[in-house]
Parts: structure tokens; C-alpha cells; sequence
């Protein structure tokens, strides 16, 4: 942030203000610096909003909440309403993902770092398009290039980890334990791409 002055407004006020604008979970450290606040009082009001919204200390329950996901702060509508939400929003706005769209992005969530190709022998069909919907959606982003062939790498986002309501990849659940046989996933798609090479 630059050296402008904050405005001498109570700290309470300004963190709401910027999570009312965050389209993605913001840190503590990025409210602090934003505020010009502590860290650690910022800390301290976020989970004072927290107990605000859920209806303690004699407060009204909020239709919303402020949730600590994907390694950030973000205010979400109470999953209890839900239904009124989706009614309101407009039909298209919240378009579901294609079978395509998610066993492609259930690739790439589990190989990640993965270029486009593989996660095309993997599914046995072209990706590309479906790959370019993920990107547009924000769920997945080139992470880089393959040092071996130049090939973009694919890897999910922020956006995706907060979508599914988790803090890191490693609270995805175990496929193996669903899908007998899909432990070998990894090195299926190692064969292939040596097979190719």
C-alpha cells in the first residue's frame, strides 16, 4: 500500500468494507496492510465477526458469514438459504460445470502440476475446450511449462480450493478409497506420456 493516510476510522469498519469487495479470501496480512492495522488486531476483529454474524454476544445471526477458507477471509451467504439465493440469480449466471468439465478438472486436481495432453490421454478425448472453460471460470491456471517438451502446465487456483470449501489440495479426499484401482493414475499417466515421448 502506498503512503496515503487511513482514514481514522474504526478498524471494524474498514476490514468490512474490504471483505465486502473481495471477490477471492483475503489474508490477515493483506487486511493489515490494507488498513494499516496490526496483524494481530485484525485477527482479532475477523474472529470477532465471525461470532457477530453467527448471532453471539447478544447480536442478531446475520443472513451471511464469514468463513476462513483457502487461506483467507470471505463473507458467504448462510448455506441455509441457499434456495432464495439461486432463485435470485439469474438463470446462466450460475451455469453447472459438463461431466467433461469436472472429470477434467478432477485430473488436473490431482495431477497437478499437468499439460493438456495428458490429462487428454487420460480421459481419452480432446480437452482443449474444456480446458478453456476452466481457465474462463477461474477454477484453473497455467502454472508454467514443461521442461521437457515446452507444453503448458495446468494447476488449479485459489478460486477452486474455495469453491470446494477447503484450505489446500491436501484435503481433497483419497480416490483410492472410492475408485478401486486409481492409485495407478499417476504412474498410468507417466507411461503414457513415456510411451509418447
Amino acid at each position: 500500500m502506498s503512503d496515503q493516510e487511513i482514514p481514522a476510522t474504526p478498524l471494524r469498519e474498514l476490514v468490512e468494507a474490504v471483505l465486502m469487495v473481495v471477490d477471492e479470501p483475503v489474508t490477515d496480512e493483506q487486511l493489515a496492510e490494507a488498513t494499516g492495522a496490526d496483524g494481530a488486531e485484525v485477527h482479532q476483529v475477523l474472529t470477532s465477526l465471525v461470532g457477530d454474524y453467527n448471532g453471539e454476544n447478544g447480536s442478531a445471526r446475520r443472513g451471511f458469514e464469514l468463513r476462513e477458507v483457502a487461506g483467507g477471509w470471505r463473507i458467504y451467504s448462510r448455506p441455509a438459504h441457499a434456495e432464495v439465493v439461486e432463485r435470485f440469480i439469474v438463470e446462466g449466471q450460475t451455469a453447472r460445470l459438463t461431466q467433461a468439465a469436472l472429470e477434467t478438472l478432477a485430473v488436473v486436481a490431482y495431477l497437478q502440476p499437468v499439460t493438456r495432453s495428458r490429462v487428454a490421454a487420460i480421459r481419452g478425448v480432446n480437452t482443449d475446450t474444456v480446458m478453456r472453460t476452466l481457465v474462463s471460470r477461474g477454477l484453473v491456471s497455467e502454472t508454467g511449462s514443461d521442461p521437457l517438451t515446452g507444453a503448458v502446465l495446468y494447476g488449479t487456483t485459489g478460486t477452486f480450493l474455495e469453491t470446494l470449501g477447503v484450505d489446500s489440495l491436501e484435503e481433497l479426499p483419497k480416490l483410492s478409497a472410492h475408485l478401486p484401482g486409481i492409485g495407478d493414475l499417476p504412474a498410468l499417466a507417466e507411461a503414457d506420456e513415456g510411451f509418447r515421448g
